[in-house]
């Protein structure tokens, strides 16, 4: 279902006023659209994460935003990598994704996991209950959101959401409701889940640490009596491109300079060893992120989802990505 998605994690654009902050995105949408990205998605996040910058920086709320990304592109797909699914009741996120899948004809898949980010529940009031009560929530919305995609009026009895007789009207535009794709990697629990449920899956792991993962999905699905091959497969990661080895490099440069580090102390010309440092990087020239994208897809993933932190206000980086991933899919 996946083959090469986009991922939106940065709204933060110095100098442009927040006037613009919408039309920046929707450039960086419509670039990854006419470049072969197949999904654009962004996360469902409230503050920006620790590992991309300051919680004070800017966050936009994701339904509202693929909403309107649905009206400014045609063909790719729109989700979240992922909701969390303490931030609201499943019946309203799963009127919230079919509503979208209605405003971008068909074009709407629910992205959905079991949440982490403790500092902004902390913050906003919602609630954050332990591991097991959260994946008990995740797999009441897995049956809720399934159920109303699929059923004009339907009812579920969970642990923890239950909705009864609950009208769904309008009914998705895509035959049998948007695709469900699971976000995370956790073998025992998010894995079994992805098996029972999910259409889709995203892993968010070390390149090195796919294979065991497709083999614990493997085992998942034998157990459920289930086809793994109807489960598209995807990873998470981040690309560093330029039209040379070299501007790519000065990108990757700048990027680790703004998280404190000292470019001078990494082995910058030497690709194996950046992505050793870089564990879920891919980096270089058109030709050398082809090369790597070409490596993941052996692994047997079925396709890759891609963030470029430094580059979402690059219509042309953007484009450069797209047509260098998409050449590795052959």
């Amino acid at each position: 279902m996946i083959r090469v998605g986009l991922q939106l994690p940065n709204f933060t654009f110095p100098d442009r006023p927040t006037a613009e902050l919408f039309d920046i995105v929707a450039d960086a949408a419509r670039a990854a659209e006419e470049s072969g990205f197949d999904t654009v998605f962004v996360m469902d996040h409230f503050f920006q994460l620790p590992i991309l910058g300051r919680p004070e920086q800017e966050m936009l709320e994701s339904y509202t935003l693929l909403g309107a990304l649905a009206a400014r592109t045609e063909r790719v797909n729109l989700a979240t990598l992922v909701t969390g699914v303490t931030y609201r009741n499943p019946a309203h996120l799963a009127k919230a994704v079919t509503t979208l899948d209605v405003v971008s004809k068909g074009r709407a898949i629910l992205g959905i996991g079991a949440a982490w980010f403790q500092e902004e529940h902390d913050a906003l009031g919602f609630e954050f209950p332990s591991t097991r009560v959260r994946f008990e929530m995740l797999e009441d919305a897995l049956h809720i959101c399934r159920r109303m995609f699929t059923q004009r009026q339907a009812s579920y009895e969970g642990t923890h959401f239950s909705i009864k007789d609950a009208w769904s009207s309008p009914q998705p535009v895509r035959e049998g409701g948007p695709p469900i794709l699971i976000g995370g990697n956790g073998e025992q629990r998010t894995l079994r889940l992805v098996a029972e449920h999910a259409d889709a899956s995203n892993l968010i792991c070390g390149f090195d640490e796919i294979p065991r993962k497709l083999e614990v999905l493997d085992r998942h699905c034998a157990d459920v009596g289930r086809d793994r091959r109807e489960i598209g497969v995807s990873m998470l990661g981040t690309c560093i491109i330029g039209p040379t080895h070299e501007a790519a490099v000065a990108t990757l440069s700048d990027l680790v300079g703004s998280r404190g580090v000292d470019p001078s102390t990494l082995p910058l010309d030497d690709i194996p060893q950046l992505r050793k440092l870089f564990p879920r990087f891919v980096i270089g020239a058109p030709d050398e992120v082809t090369e790597q994208v070409a490596e993941l897809l052996a692994l047997g993933l079925d396709g890759v989802v891609f963030n470029m932190p430094t580059q979402t206000d690059d219509p042309e980086a953007i484009a450069l990505a797209g047509r260098a991933i998409t050449a590795a899919h052959g």
